[in-house]
């Protein structure tokens, strides 16, 4: 709790059986969390196990596999449900780490920020905390001309770490945002297009085998529809197209200090 607000962290779980204690056992250890909810994309090793085990935790499985987009879904409704006011993804294949939360949940809970962004590139850990060259460069490249098009200044878009305010949540369609990987950006662009400040803290991560990953099809699937969500929304700006993603109506400025 925080300002008399509910701190609720959200694991989207897929195989995540060999770090889901540890992430876990940090998230508990943060300042102001009061509950955990995982939700496991029908994982086949011994996550949902192990979830069950885990105190003061919401553990949730999808019968079958929904994707990345899908299982975050679940996680906001749940959140929701039981009655956040602070929302912060954490993976749990313990690539991001837990100690940032503390920051996280204060900018929100401040009211400076509706979202805030766990950053690799700030500060320069993405190289140093093991990410693969070819990675950096197309996220830095994918980066540079989301910015240009979106007229955000965020230094990445492709962070898993991310903390949220109801507020935020419910203004969002998020239901329908892709199940798959882009949910994420298509996401990051809803809350650019509301006029939200997004706010951005330095994050150390961590690259090994556990932490998750995306093959290069998909990957490159992924930077292609980053483009086009970002060419859509500059379009939609100069109102030369029009989507259900970026409706003129809902660009309601949730972004000003204070603005709760």
């Amino acid at each position: 709790m925080f300002n008399n607000k509910k701190v609720i962290v959200v694991m989207p779980a897929y195989n995540a059986a060999s770090t889901l204690v540890k992430t876990y056992q940090e998230v508990m250890a943060q300042p102001f969390v009061d509950h955990v909810i995982i939700v496991d994309d029908a994982s086949n090793d011994e996550t949902g196990r192990i979830a069950r085990g885990l105190a003061n935790a919401t553990y949730f499985r999808h019968p079958v596999n929904r994707g990345y987009g899908g299982n975050q879904k679940n996680c906001y409704r749940l959140a929701l449900e039981q009655g956040a006011d602070i929302v912060i993804m954490v993976h749990p294949d313990y690539q991001y780490t837990p100690l940032l939360i503390g920051a996280m949940v204060t900018m929100i809970g401040n009211g400076l920020n509706h979202c805030v962004l766990g950053s690799r590139i700030l500060g320069g850990y993405a190289l140093r905390g093991g990410m693969p060259w070819y990675k950096y460069v197309a996220n830095r490249l994918l980066t540079f001309v989301e910015n240009i098009l979106t007229g955000a200044k965020l230094s990445e878009y492709h962070t898993g770490y991310r903390a949220f305010s109801r507020r935020l949540l419910e203004s969002l369609d998020l239901e329908g945002n892709s199940d798959d990987f882009i949910f994420d950006n298509q996401m990051l662009c809803q809350i650019l297009w509301s006029g939200t400040i997004i706010g951005e803290v330095s994050c150390p991560t961590k690259y090994f085998k556990e932490a998750s990953s995306i093959n290069f099809r998909r990957s490159s699937i992924y930077g292609l529809g980053c483009l086009w969500y970002g060419l859509l929304y500059r379009l939609c700006r100069w109102h030369l197209a029009s989507s259900r993603f970026f409706p003129q109506a809902r660009r309601d400025r949730l972004s000003r200090p204070g603005n709760n």
